[in-house]
């Protein structure tokens, strides 16, 4: 049981925790690089999959130099970028938002709420802002093109992610940039597209929660 009384900054992926998106990424990623053939497109969806949180800057660059293997411009990944962003934004408008997460904002008024996310920032910020959800995260909500570890660092040098903290993530990434933050960590496998994540969870010592209901259902259960 967490007591999240200690916490004093929470901290948040979006994609698979969140907001129920992680096929609304992959369908995108396949769709941008079906120009290239079906070949392509299948493998940066799958390296998608795999490489969980990692920017999408990086994943272009990945398709282009090491797939396609033709020279990265700048031209062609911020083509691939603006093809991207309105495939995916349209998903990213109707896709669920997490169960219990109101509820856990409404539990932890004393923990600012922070956003790290491998997705672009201003698309996330317009995102959460259409939905309503964007005043949540009093902390800020940050994105590519700065990854997770950059993130992080950066964050807790200006006094802004504040210790103790915790990472609710989806991904083996997201474990790893906030263990190597000092953030305590919680794997949630309700949405995840991650492969063997209960062995991943399990040799790793990793605590795992199905979905927000379950932290709120305790704190209810601690106020009673």
């Amino acid at each position: 049981m967490l007591d999240f009384k200690k916490y004093k900054s929470l901290v948040f992926d979006c994609d698979g925790v969140i907001l129920d998106s992680n096929k609304v990424r992959a369908k995108a990623f396949y769709n941008c690089a079906l120009p290239y053939g079906k070949q392509h497109a299948e493998a940066l969806e799958a390296y998608h999959i795999v490489h969980g949180g990692v920017s999408r800057y990086v994943k272009f660059e990945v398709l282009l130099r090491d797939m396609v293997k033709v020279r990265v411009t700048k031209e062609a990944v911020q083509h691939l970028l603006q093809q991207f962003t309105t495939e995916a934004t349209i998903g990213l408008l109707k896709c669920d938002i997490a169960p219990g997460l109101k509820e856990l904002r409404e539990a932890t008024p004393h923990a600012n709420w922070i956003l790290v996310s491998g997705a672009d920032e201003k698309e996330l910020r317009s995102v959460f802002a259409q939905r309503g959800i964007a005043e949540w995260f009093d902390g800020g909500i940050y994105g590519s093109p700065l990854n997770k570890d950059q993130i992080l660092g950066r964050e807790l040098s200006r006094g802004n992610c504040n210790m103790p903290a915790i990472f609710f993530g989806d991904s083996q990434y997201d474990h790893e940039a906030s263990t190597e933050a000092g953030l305590d960590f919680v794997f949630m496998s309700q949405w995840t597209d991650m492969k063997n994540w209960q062995g991943y969870c399990e040799e790793q010592q990793v605590a795992v929660a199905h979905g927000f209901e379950e932290f709120f259902e305790e704190i209810d259960h601690e106020n009673r």
